[in-house]
């Protein structure tokens, strides 16, 4: 997966508007998107995220002729986020054709590395469709309290 720094605007990398990455968080997922690899659905997905040091990671899907080995999009750019160093993603786009919203699983996954006020661009390759929040698209979700709560 590529990354690429992205030039800091503001004086606190954790404050992100999203009007200040969103063209360029969708270019990113669009671009990305055409590497998808979906022999079998011919569903293709791109996603792009900045982390909290401002740097871009991207991922798209890769399928497999066993569906359960399919990785998503948007786990391929948390993955890619991880392995760059990050561990807060601050703004994600995912491109589909027509814009299409996280799957469940990966709505979980981004609950792990995301505030609920993240924001979530969800775009079709004509341009942005929608903007959600993390906590929008999974309200109440699991994740490490749950487990301090039990520990």
């Amino acid at each position: 997966m590529t990354t690429k720094k992205m030039k800091k605007k503001r004086s606190s990398n954790t404050d992100i508007r999203i009007q200040d990455v969103q063209e360029i968080l969708f270019d990113a997922a669009k671009n990305v998107m055409r590497q998808a690899y979906a022999p079998y659905s011919k569903f293709r997905v791109g996603a792009a995220l900045i982390d909290e040091t401002g740097t871009i990671h991207v991922g798209t899907n890769v399928e497999n002729a066993s569906y359960g080995g399919t990785i998503c999009a948007e786990r391929a750019a948390i993955c890619s986020m991880i392995a760059g160093g990050g561990r807060k993603l601050r703004a994600i786009a995912i491109v589909t054709e027509k814009g299409t919203p996280p799957c469940g699983l990966c709505r979980q996954i981004l609950s792990e590395f995301a505030g609920p006020e993240v924001p979530v661009i969800i775009a079709g390759k004509k341009g942005v469709l929608d903007l959600y929040s993390v906590g929008e698209l999974l309200p109440e979700s699991f994740g490490p309290k749950n487990l301090l709560k039990h520990s």
